[in-house]
């Protein structure tokens, strides 16, 4: 079984977005073992890049300020070899191709599996090209977690069928980011999903208050979030652990209720 599924097998999960170096990997280690303690069943690491096309202007900022740090992949799978002697919780990557390309998929993958990883979300990747990467994810046992859009209507089945780990089903068209309103009928989306698959499926992009985490993961298995940790990450810098912890504590809370 997946690693990953393990993260859904107790109720509704929270799943935290951290981008890693940001202000620095000390307090990115303090961040994920405050989240982990707090509640959060599966934890997305994100590897800064200089251009993270999806992502808006708050976590372009954090991949600025971990990147100007001095944050490397090397750096980062380092990271997690160290949290990995502490967190057990399920982790998974978040970046670009161009990372994983420059590193060298194979060697990428490899590594990434030996540290402890899980899988990786590749947002630039489209379903139609995600095979320079399946492949190798396959030989090493490593999810390639697929993302479902809004625009996805008529792939749904097709992506689902495929899906590995869990799914992350955008909650809204655009980059990353806070949103005061979820508009987007993603009932429909996961009702197609579930009928095609059993892999769980999270809602992200948009979600910041533990209102809106209750309802997204009232008709999903999960909700995701990012921007809304970053913000707290960029108030208070390498005194942000704790404040990240009970943010968790509050959001796994609400997504519990369900």
């Amino acid at each position: 079984m997946s690693n990953i599924k393990k993260a859904f097998e107790n109720g509704k999960a929270f799943i935290p977005f951290i981008t890693c170096g940001d202000p620095d990997l000390d307090t990115t280690f303090k961040i994920v073992k405050a989240a982990a303690d707090n509640g959060a069943d599966l934890i997305e690491l994100g590897i800064p890049f200089s251009d993270p096309t999806a992502e808006g202007p708050v976590i372009q900022e954090a991949n600025l300020r971990a990147l100007t740090s001095g944050t490397t992949t090397d750096k980062i799978f380092d990271l997690v070899r160290n949290l990995r002697k502490e967190v057990t919780v399920p982790f998974v990557f978040m970046t670009y191709a161009n990372v994983v390309f420059s590193y060298g998929a194979e060697r990428f993958i490899k590594t990434a599996k030996e540290a402890g990883v899980d899988g990786i979300i590749l947002p630039d990747i489209p379903y139609e090209e995600k095979e320079e990467f399946s492949d190798v994810c396959e030989k090493y046992d490593f999810d390639l977690i697929s993302m479902l859009a809004p625009t996805s209507e008529n792939r749904v089945r097709m992506i689902a069928k495929e899906a590995k780990g869990f799914i992350y089903v955008v909650s809204s068209l655009g980059v990353t980011g806070t949103r005061d309103v979820i508009s987007t009928d993603l009932s429909s989306i996961i009702s197609a999903i579930r009928e095609t698959t059993d892999v769980p499926c999270a809602v992200g992009f948009g979600i910041s208050t533990p209102e809106q985490a209750k309802k997204m993961s009232g008709i999903s298995d999960g909700a995701i979030v990012g921007s809304a940790i970053i913000k707290i990450m960029a108030k208070y810098g390498k005194d942000a652990a704790p404040y990240v912890g009970e943010y968790v504590k509050s959001m796994k809370e609400a997504v519990s209720q369900n």
